[in-house]
């Protein structure tokens, strides 16, 4: 699959697997409010008790994390009966778990159909941040990325997608004590869809798995603590803005479109001038504070002094920051990370001009848990560098 200049596919052209409903008792995790409450409409619960019994189970299974009915103790021994016969508290299957020496925790993840997606916690000092998958694979194909190198499967359910975070804070032991005073203190306190998957390819399960995170009553995250990646998918930004609310962030990384169109191809289907103009009005449908840039730094591709000052240029009037990236490197990378001393000066032209340009560290870069890394071990392609600068259009 190439991503040359002429003629090279957006999207790769791959048969997505259609997932089918698995028979037997429904799993609650995944199901937003309305879909619990009628759930629990259909196996019997009286209608006059179904708004309450919506709100305690919700609670038991998105606040505490109970898994087991049994402990549902405001419940009526019958009704957690009832719950037990017609219902299952699934989560995906931990696969693996590996810790960076800098602490950084990935998880390899297996869904239904047996397909494993890849999820990585970040503990730092003020927050700790869980990167969550979207997708099986990637419907995208950035030369940069290793996730894109592996192709798209299937999107994952609600259920899968909220799942990762339940399991994350399985890991950190981080779910309260019904009765016990509460604590503020959050080991899982932000969330970011940046890991396998375009999530705005995904739309309608980001958005109700997205909806459970943030509900006062269970995992209670702020969508200030949200924050999606999209690659550009322009229609679905505006949706994004009235349906989450959550902030955005954009993978840009180039200031042409002759060099956008190589690192991220969807570009040749919404340019920089269309993507920027949806941009633009995100922090006010949203009301976000503002949007973040990320661009990854690639030495000699996109990391020149006239390319800090075109960036300026670009994002003129949007309330933004910018997030450089030191490339990650995989195996067979048809790149190479820039330097530190071209980083910084590339970082100074954007300071100088008004914008916050953090330098992010890479983080678990020794278990290939940094930006840029994550692909299910099973499905790892085994390609050789010249293959891969092939299909990046580099050969």
């Amino acid at each position: 699959m190439r991503c040359d200049m002429v003629g090279a596919p957006i999207t790769q052209d791959v048969h997505t697997i259609p997932r089918n409903v698995p028979e037997g008792p429904v799993n609650l995790v995944g199901l937003t409010r309305d879909g619990l409450k009628a759930a629990l409409a259909a196996a019997g619960t009286p209608e006059k008790q179904l708004k309450m019994r919506t709100g305690q189970v919700w609670q038991w299974v998105y606040q505490w994390g109970v898994r087991d009915f049994d402990a549902m103790t405001n419940l009526s021994k019958a009704y957690r009966a009832l719950l037990a016969e017609h219902f299952v508290i699934a989560l995906p299957e931990l696969v693996t778990r590996q810790v960076s020496e800098d602490g950084t925790r990935k998880y390899l993840v297996r869904i239904a159909g047996g397909h494993e997606v890849e999820v990585v916690y970040i503990p730092e000092e003020d927050r700790g941040t869980l990167c969550v998958s979207s997708q099986v694979g990637c419907t995208l194909t950035c030369s940069f990325c290793h996730t894109g190198t592996q192709k798209l499967v299937r999107n994952l359910t609600p259920s899968e997608i909220v799942g990762q975070i339940m399991l994350a804070r399985d890991d950190l032991e981080e779910w309260p004590t019904p009765g016990a005073p509460k604590d503020e203190t959050r080991l899982l306190s932000n969330i970011v869809l940046m890991g396998m998957g375009e999530p705005l390819y995904n739309f309608e399960a980001v958005r109700d798995a997205m909806k459970i995170a943030m509900d006062p009553e269970g995992i209670s995250l702020s969508r200030r603590r949200i924050t999606l990646s999209t690659s550009g998918v322009v229609p679905e930004i505006a949706r994004c803005a009235e349906e989450i609310g959550c902030q955005l962030a954009v993978s840009f990384h180039a200031t042409t479109d002759e060099v956008r169109d190589v690192l991220v191809p969807i570009n040749k289907r919404w340019n920089i001038e269309t993507l920027l103009d949806a941009l633009k009005a995100y922090p006010r449908l949203s009301n976000s504070e503002r949007i973040t840039f990320e661009y990854v730094m690639l030495d000699g591709v996109n990391d020149s002094d006239a390319d800090a000052h075109r960036l300026v240029k670009l994002i003129e009037g949007i309330p933004a920051k910018i997030n450089l990236i030191p490339f990650n490197e995989w195996p067979g990378a048809p790149y190479k990370r820039s330097s530190n001393n071209r980083i910084r000066r590339f970082a100074d032209i954007i300071y100088k001009a008004g914008y916050a340009s953090p330098i992010r560290t890479p983080r678990g870069e020794d278990i290939m848990a940094a930006c840029g890394q994550l692909k299910s071990a099973t499905e790892r392609a085994r390609k050789s560098r010249a293959q891969i600068a092939a299909d990046a259009g580099l050969g």
